[in-house]
């Protein structure tokens, strides 16, 4: 039975990990993304279901004690987590799904499924990063400072993933990344799995 891909997509924050996932998104409507459960409060246009799942936090810590998480992590003060059963039903319905998270939580889904394709999305520069933060205009100086310590950092386990997205041009960033979805599905066993029967079937006739 041919079951779904699972990528993770990591990056520090301001990288343009949402914009290129977005992008992909909508370039390839065979992913879809999985909706993290979250203790954060919802900001102006998320919608309970379709971005996160909001919930409070002894809510969430229910659910780690029922070990309902593939993988939960606490960042800035919020949890956020992926749903197992979830996850599962999805990828034996062979659809291919697509985590946003933090290394940490890269780092337990891989755990679990060590076929999972870890890609790993960076800024031009620490530099260029914070100019990206600061243009943003929503956080004050020492949240920006305190963001990019941590991004130095998150930065170190780059190397654990599959494929180095470096985002300079968002257009060449794009196309990289719905490169590296396709390569993954062109995979021979992928292949074989989906088109066995018709490779086979070639395999005799050339014989």
């Amino acid at each position: 039975m041919q079951t779904g891909n699972i990528f993770i997509v990591t990056a520090p924050s301001g990288a343009g990990k949402t914009t290129l996932v977005a992008a992909l998104l909508a370039a390839d409507k065979d992913v879809q993304l999985s909706v993290s459960h979250t203790t954060r409060q919802p900001r102006a246009g998320e919608v309970h279901g379709e971005h996160y799942h909001f919930v409070d936090r002894a809510t969430f810590e229910a659910m780690i004690a029922r070990k309902d998480f593939l993988e939960y992590a606490e960042v800035y003060g919020n949890y956020y987590g992926t749903s197992l059963r979830w996850l599962r039903e999805q990828l034996s319905l062979g659809r291919d799904i697509l985590l946003e998270i933090d290394w940490q939580g890269a780092q337990q889904v891989r755990k679990a499924f060590p076929q999972a394709v870890g890609i790993f999305i960076l800024p031009p520069s620490v530099e260029a990063l914070g100019e990206r933060l600061r243009g943003r205009a929503k956080d004050s100086e020492a949240t920006i400072e305190a963001r990019l310590a941590v991004v130095r950092s998150e930065i170190d386990h780059a190397e654990e993933a599959d494929y180095l997205i470096i985002n300079e041009q968002l257009d060449d960033a794009v196309r990289d990344l719905i490169a590296v979805v396709r390569a993954q599905r062109l995979r021979t066993a992928r292949q074989m799995q989906a088109r066995g029967e018709q490779v086979r079937a070639m395999q005799s006739q050339a014989r």
